[in-house]
């Protein structure tokens, strides 16, 4: 039975890959088949032979041990590093939402387990008139939500569930990840106040530094996550996306 999450944040440069990233890695070392997509990449910088190099879909298909390649796990690579819609539109193409959702469909059948990492956060507009919220939802998956463990934390995680509430989108859970190797003041109180205002989160992610695609680093980021995270809950068989 096929599984789907969507993996969104509470902004940008939150630590939204490194945390899929880590998942990815505990699940496969667990013996799950993890699939691994990334709709839409922006700020792609372009390699030696000229092509597009979208660096997150990289690492989540390095770390989940994802077999496809990377044009079906990344169909859409940008240029600016901007919201999606905001970067399609400065390239003069169009984002095809259709084309997007049929290649998840074609991955999520292959696979136990998928995890789908959008970019930034729900409102993010992907095409006009249409955000990652619009695209979880229609899409039927499950919302898992990165925090970044810093001063605002508190207002933007419960901006954002109030904003996945309102889109009608079913909650997973969220994970709080530390950004910094020292925590500051706000980082030390945040967690219990969000499981306060939250509810217990899905774990806490600690400070790991500078991810490379390594067999050391793919062992250590699946040791981090099998002791911060609540691993067996992503597990396959609790959701079927809307395929």
């Amino acid at each position: 039975m096929q599984t789907c999450y969507f993996i969104t944040g509470t902004d940008t440069g939150i630590g939204k890959t490194t945390v899929t990233c880590a998942l990815a890695a505990a699940l496969a070392e667990r013996g799950v088949r993890v699939g691994v997509m990334k709709p839409v990449e922006t700020g792609c910088d372009l390699d030696s032979a000229g092509n597009r190099v979208a660096a997150d879909a990289v690492r989540l298909k390095y770390f989940s041990g994802c077999a496809e390649p990377l044009d079906r796990l990344c169909p859409v690579r940008l240029r600016d590093p901007l919201a999606p819609s905001v970067a399609a539109r400065r390239e003069a193409t169009e984002i095809d939402l259709d084309a997007l959702r049929r290649q998840l469909a074609s991955l999520t059948v292959r696979y136990d387990v998928t995890l789908v990492e959008g970019a930034g956060g729900l409102l993010v507009p992907i095409h006009d008139g249409v955000t990652f919220a619009d695209l979880a939802r229609d899409w039927g998956m499950p919302v898992v939500v990165v925090v970044g463990n810093r001063l605002g934390a508190l207002n933007h995680a419960q901006l954002t569930m109030r904003c996945a509430r309102q889109a009608e989108l079913t909650v997973f859970g969220y994970v709080v990840n530390s950004l910094t190797e020292q925590l500051d003041i706000a980082a030390q109180t945040n967690i219990n106040c969000l499981s306060e205002l939250l509810g217990p989160s899905l774990g806490v992610f600690p400070w790991v530094g500078p991810v490379e695609c390594s067999p050391e680093h793919r062992k250590s980021l699946a040791r981090v996550a099998e002791a911060a995270l609540d691993v067996s809950s992503f597990l396959p068989g609790a959701y079927l996306p809307n395929l």
